[in-house]
């Protein structure tokens, strides 16, 4: 089912297609409505751009970080991302459709990227604590300990990742 999910409705750029087991999606949607922001680094060639995750389930909505300061909900997303749990009860299987808004901002290689990310800090015990610190302690929240889990080099002097929610 799976498998014609992502052959049949996503080929081309712009769009990503992935399952995950229902299980793991209700886990997700219980932390999601705790924890509804989070922030990702994207790594690109010797330096990465953060991108601002917004989850609000069934959707998920990524925008680069300094759009998201300069313009807050009125930011475009660069990647949409809706999972589909038609089949959470028959078949144990929720599909996920990605669909990257600017093409110019992010590949394809990029959205899987952000999409396997997210999921991860969401779904991963250790990880989830430091989406738990950005949301509820914000003060105790250091983006080095983000670039750590994601075993990325920490650059000197673009750690700052505050921002209003």
């Amino acid at each position: 089912m799976g498998e014609i999910f992502l052959c049949q409705y996503h080929l081309g750029r712009g769009h990503i297609g992935a399952s995950m087991k229902a299980k793991l999606y209700h886990l997700l949607v219980q932390r999601a409505a705790d924890c509804r922001y989070f922030v990702i680094p994207l790594w690109r060639g010797s330096g990465y751009t953060t991108m601002f995750a917004q989850v609000q389930m069934p959707h998920i909505l990524f925008t680069g970080l300094e759009d998201y300061k300069a313009k807050g909900t009125q930011a475009a997303p660069y990647f949409t991302v809706s999972f589909y749990t038609e089949f959470a009860e028959s078949k144990d299987l929720v599909l996920i459709r990605g669909d990257v808004v600017f093409t110019s901002k992010l590949t394809d290689e990029e959205a899987k990227w952000l999409l396997e990310a997210s999921q991860s800090f969401y779904l991963n015990d250790a990880r989830y604590k430091l989406v738990e610190r950005f949301n509820k302690e914000t003060r105790d929240f250091e983006f080095k300990d983000v670039l750590r889990a994601l075993d990325m080099p920490i650059l000197e002097g673009i750690c700052n990742t505050e921002v209003e929610k």
